[in-house]
Formats: structure tokens, C-alpha cells, sequence
């Protein structure tokens, strides 16, 4: 039979500066289980914390945009978001700011979804969803030097299948929808805005 023993927190001896590699940092940490344990490197990514948001127009479509990422060198279909930076003063904010800069919408309503650990072996950052609804088009996007971005309108319904073909296939905008859901399920009055119904 086996016994349950419970996980020890590690005890960091030691952080070293790696690499400053301007959207996020490498550390080495040296850790141990306890004072008698050996000691072993551990390497951490230290981006900022990032934040995502749902648009949806008055009829029903997502906002969602394409754009080339490098990590797996191919275009991706996901929805807005980015760093939320220092200035920002907050997640929501930053989502507002990230929405508009990316896709030149606004919404009339803006709700907090959830809160997670986008990668938690390697990262301690973390990424705040939000729901912008009733989100119209104000202005024109504002990408900076490193952004080409294409806007697609898709209605909210579609998002399901976008999802199993793999077409969405970024995880925490597969996290986003799924906020979306219990946001939904536990207020009853934004249910039509559940793709999953």
C-alpha cells in the first residue's frame, strides 16, 4: 500500500541573471528540497504578466486575429491580448488597451473571466481572460513594429469547430473560451454568448 507523503516546497539558494531578452528573462535558480538535500539548477522564464479578451460584437461574432508567431513559425488564429505593462495600472486596462490597439474595437461591457498560470514548470507569470461585449469598431488598429495582424469576424457559434480542427489551436485561447463557458453557465443572462451551447 502506498503511503501519501506530502510535496515539500523547494527552498531557492540562489538566482542568477541568464539572458535579458527584452519581452522576458532567463534565471537560474539553485534549489533544493531542504538544507540536506543536494542543490540543482532550475531555469526560469520571467515574462510580465499577460492578459487576453473576448470580443463580441452586437451580433454575435467574435473578434478574433491572425498573425505570424516565431516560436512555431506559422499564423495563428486567437484573440486579442499582450503584456500588461507597467502604465496600465491593471489587467483590465491592459485589455482594453491591447484591444483596441490590435483590432480598433470597444466594448460597452467589460467582465473579468479568469486568472491562470500559463506555464507554471517554467514561468511564474500569470494571464487575466476578459469579455468585452458589445464591442464595435472606433478606430484604426494601432500595431506597432512588429505586428501584422488580420481581423477576422466569426460567429460565436463556430468557435467549437475552430477549436477541434485544430485551426485555434493556441492554449490559453482555448482556456479563454472555456472561461467563457462558466462565465456563461453562471450568469445566465450572457448565455447566448456561450459558443458551446
Amino acid at each position: 500500500m502506498n503511503k501519501e507523503f506530502p510535496v515539500r516546497h523547494w527552498v531557492t539558494h540562489s538566482t542568477d541573471l541568464v539572458a535579458d531578452c527584452r519581452v522576458f528573462s532567463v534565471h537560474r535558480n539553485l534549489s533544493s528540497r531542504s538544507p540536506e538535500d543536494d542543490k540543482h539548477h532550475f531555469y526560469i522564464v520571467r515574462p510580465s504578466n499577460w492578459v487576453n479578451v473576448i470580443p463580441i460584437t452586437p451580433d454575435g461574432k467574435v473578434v478574433l486575429i491572425e498573425q505570424f508567431r516565431h516560436g512555431i513559425g506559422g499564423i495563428t488564429l486567437e484573440i486579442p491580448g499582450g503584456m500588461v505593462d507597467p502604465e496600465d495600472g491593471g489587467s483590465n486596462i491592459a485589455a482594453e488597451r491591447e484591444l483596441l490597439e490590435e483590432t480598433g474595437y470597444k466594448g460597452q461591457e467589460l467582465h473579468f473571466l479568469g486568472c491562470n498560470h500559463p506555464n507554471p514548470a517554467l514561468q511564474p507569470n500569470i494571464c487575466d481572460t476578459y469579455l468585452s461585449v458589445n464591442a464595435t469598431h472606433i478606430q484604426v488598429p494601432n500595431f506597432d513594429s512588429t505586428e501584422e495582424i488580420a481581423i477576422k469576424l466569426v460567429p460565436i457559434k463556430e468557435i467549437p469547430a475552430l477549436i477541434s480542427s485544430g485551426k485555434i489551436s493556441h492554449a490559453l485561447v482555448i482556456v479563454a473560451f472555456q472561461y467563457l463557458q462558466l462565465f456563461c453557465v453562471q450568469n445566465p443572462g450572457y448565455a447566448h454568448l456561450n459558443p458551446f451551447n
